[in-house]
């Protein structure tokens, strides 16, 4: 996997206390300690979520979500099993590929790689090779691109969450609907809870104030 360069967008929003925010997240890792893939692939996600202007409870479910789609790897993962048993275990119309899931959310299916390829410009590089989408800046530009769109199943971060302020516990619950159902939704909606208050800690907000309308 590669780390992730410098976001090409410029950010709009950022942590102004980056410490106290690491501060807060490090109990949930195992042995409370985030490693330079960890790191590297939160400040990717954040930077994702930046260059989006994205608000805090937003953050704070992509950030749950990663955790544990990827089991605190923090960094994009292949799906265990490799879609074994799936409709989408199976080679589709890109030559021999399987779309089984990759990344920080578990893209899957032939139409979905299709879709992400074009809404992010890589001219079909992704299509030609399904692997592009464990790298972690794409992984990340999936993510935040596809939950705040509604890609995965027409259900988008703003369909359930604040645009300003603190996501409650049922509100997080809900939002697993963007992702997959209502599957282990009381769980991230915990560690949401835990990225939320870490994010308010390390001040997300905006670099720029937004011009008056």
């Amino acid at each position: 996997m590669t780390t992730a360069p410098a976001p090409a967008a410029a950010l709009v929003c950022a942590l102004a206390k980056p410490k106290a925010f690491f501060d807060r997240i490090r109990p949930l890792f195992l042995g409370g300690t985030i490693n330079a893939a960890q790191l590297a692939g939160i400040q990717c996600k954040l930077d994702a979520f930046g260059t989006a202007g994205a608000p805090l409870a937003y953050v704070a479910y992509g950030l749950g979500t990663s955790f544990w789609e990827t089991g605190q790897k923090m960094q994009p993962v292949r799906e265990i099993g490799r879609g074994k048993g799936k409709a989408y275990g199976r080679p589709g119309r890109n030559g021999a590929q399987i779309p089984y899931g990759r990344g920080d959310v578990q893209l899957t299916w032939d139409d979905n790689y299709e879709r992400a390829d074009d809404e992010l410009g890589l001219k079909g590089s992704l299509i030609a090779n399904y692997d592009r989408a464990l790298e972690t800046e794409i992984s990340a530009r999936i993510m935040v691109r596809g939950m705040l769109e509604g890609w995965f199943t027409g259900k988008k971060l703003s369909s359930y969450l604040p645009t300003s302020g603190f996501a409650s516990a049922a509100d997080f619950r809900q939002a697993r609907r963007i992702i997959n159902g209502t599957d282990r939704a009381e769980e991230i909606a915990t560690i949401a809870g835990t990225f939320q208050n870490a994010l308010a800690d390390g001040g997300w907000a905006r670099l720029v104030p937004p011009p008056r309308a």
